[in-house]
């Protein structure tokens, strides 16, 4: 008997419930932060000179579908070669829930077989666009919420206002582009870009303005108050009621001045 009375509320709960889906969308900020831009210097041993590499991109913020200008510049003073670089635009998820972990996955990847010999410098541009068309099979990829009928995309960033708070539950997302030079014997080199990608700040609709009263461009209508006429056309029963008034306003005229004499 009991179970019977468990199974109806059970079945009564589930046929009064529904399910809504919530989804919260930052919008990318009205000012960007600076340009990214990094260097660093790797000294390797039985070499006494060292191989520095700058990287930095052409802006902060991107828009999702935006390709990434990556400018890579080398100079190398070392005995090696630099064999190959090797750029990759990655999605960091912390997961700051009861439990914290971290998901690393590359979102556009780009292998180039560029060279720098010993005592020689290099500067080129490469481009890259991060977009979930070729990342769709990839597994711990965070993505935006997805409604219904609607296609999405991958996850924007997350911007947290109060850094300094610890205590931030959710998903954190961020971006960044690794620029790795591939040198003969080892010794790897490499740097970290963080950017922004986000969706831009839809334009509000202008607000429509009242309309101002239109002025009315009829002349004025010139009244005769003797004849109680107007200089407009007027039909024949206006007529005859002005005609009336003017009777009695000159028969009172008239017993005016018969009280005179």
């Amino acid at each position: 008997m009991d179970s019977n009375c468990q199974l109806t509320d059970v079945s009564a709960q589930v046929t009064n419930s529904v399910r809504l889906v919530i989804r919260k969308v930052q919008y990318a900020p009205e000012k960007p932060g600076p340009q990214p831009m990094v260097e660093t210097t790797r000294s390797f041993l039985m070499s006494d000179r060292s191989l520095h590499l700058e990287a930095s991109l052409d802006k902060e913020l991107y828009y999702h579908g935006e390709p990434i200008s990556v400018n890579v510049h080398v100079t190398n003073n070392s005995t090696k070669t630099v064999k190959r670089v090797k750029i990759s635009v990655r999605q960091y998820a912390d997961i700051c829930l009861f439990s914290t972990a971290q998901y690393k996955c590359p979102v556009a990847q780009l292998e180039a077989d560029d060279q720098v010999s010993s005592s020689s410098t290099f500067c080129k541009v490469y481009t890259l666009i991060p977009t979930l068309d070729k990342n769709r099979e990839k597994r711990g990829l965070a993505l935006d919420g997805k409604l219904k009928h609607e296609d999405t995309n991958l996850a924007s960033s997350t911007i947290v206002k109060d850094v300094t708070n610890k205590e931030v539950l959710g998903i954190l997302v961020s971006y960044r582009v690794k620029v790795k030079l591939v040198v003969s014997r080892g010794g790897d080199v490499s740097v970290e870009l963080p950017f922004v990608l986000m969706h831009p700040k839809p334009i509000d609709p202008p607000m429509s303005r009242p309309q101002s009263a239109v002025p009315d461009l009829d002349p004025p209508i010139d009244t005769n108050l003797i004849e109680f006429e107007t200089n407009s056309s007027i039909t024949q029963d206006d007529d005859f009621v002005f005609e009336d008034f003017a009777r009695l306003r000159l028969k009172g005229v008239v017993d005016d001045k018969e009280e005179d004499c």
